[in-house]
């Protein structure tokens, strides 16, 4: 990659607005080759295609200026929303460096179209899609408005998404130590009209991650467990590039919750 991955992680922003560029033809190689070998932490295979609006029909009332889309499906199985998440930003992620701008899009596109176009098979699932382009100059006023209806650019604050040994003791940066970087990649991930549903237990080099539930879930998928990957990754992602590679494991550690928040998963990283 161009940039270090929390460099990617803080530029990138989501983008509606592109300036009618194809793509080059070495960016699109090696945007397809990262969109073959995108893997994540939980085995849950996920596949990804380039599609084309105009020849597939696909249409999203909230875009201008590209008509290539990133889409990708996967078989309902257990995890498969945080694989998806994970799998889908680290492939944005890799975009980003290539100056290549999208946004994840699950309710404002032509979503028989794109499940026609992805050619779903028993069991699978398109969850998502994205825009892929050059961003414009200058964001379209569709877009400006829509941005500042959901305060896209605001994130809660760290002591109100992350904890110390409890949900009872918020966490400072200062008291996370060298977790405290990895946390803030969190913080800033993006997700379905900015509602921010990650929330962190740390004990020692334990992070506990819950999902805090304040949109209901759809017969296809749980939108926020999409976006808790997507929070997942930049974890993973920024601890590795610290040297602090962990693992991910299912193990509820029984902490008391506060109403409506449910355990996820948990991140050990190394010391």
């Amino acid at each position: 990659m161009n940039s270090n991955m929390m460099e990617l992680i803080r530029a990138r922003h989501s983008v509606r607005t592109f300036d009618g560029t194809p793509l080059k033809e070495k960016d699109r190689l090696q945007l397809e080759n990262c969109m073959s070998q995108a893997e994540n932490p939980f085995h849950v295979p996920v596949e990804f295609r380039l599609l084309n609006a105009k020849e597939h029909r696909l249409s999203s009332p909230v875009i201008v200026g590209t008509d290539l889309y990133l889409a990708a499906k996967v078989k309902k199985q257990e995890h498969f929303e945080l694989a998806y998440g994970y799998s889908f930003e680290s492939v944005c992620l890799y975009a980003q460096s290539l100056g290549i701008g999208t946004v994840m899009l699950a309710g404002t596109l032509s979503r028989d179209s794109f499940e026609k176009a992805m050619d779903l098979g028993d069991g699978e699932v398109m969850l998502c899609a994205s825009p892929v382009g050059y961003p414009a100059a200058k964001r379209s006023l569709r877009e400006t408005l829509m941005r500042r209806s959901i305060k896209a650019d605001d994130r809660l604050p760290f002591e109100q998404l992350f904890y110390e040994g409890s949900f009872e003791q918020p966490l400072s940066s200062v008291k996370a130590g060298d977790l405290a970087e990895c946390l803030e990649m969190v913080r800033l991930s993006p997700s379905a009209v900015n509602k921010q549903p990650w929330r962190a237990v740390v004990q020692g080099r334990t992070v506990h991650f819950y999902e805090m539930k304040t949109m209901k879930e759809s017969p296809l998928c749980d939108l926020q467990m999409v976006d808790m990957g997507i929070a997942l990754s930049h974890m993973d992602l920024s601890a590795q590039e610290k040297g602090m590679a962990g693992r991910f494991f299912f193990g509820d550690p029984g902490i008391a919750v506060p109403e409506h928040v449910q355990y996820t998963v948990s991140f050990e990283a190394n010391a």
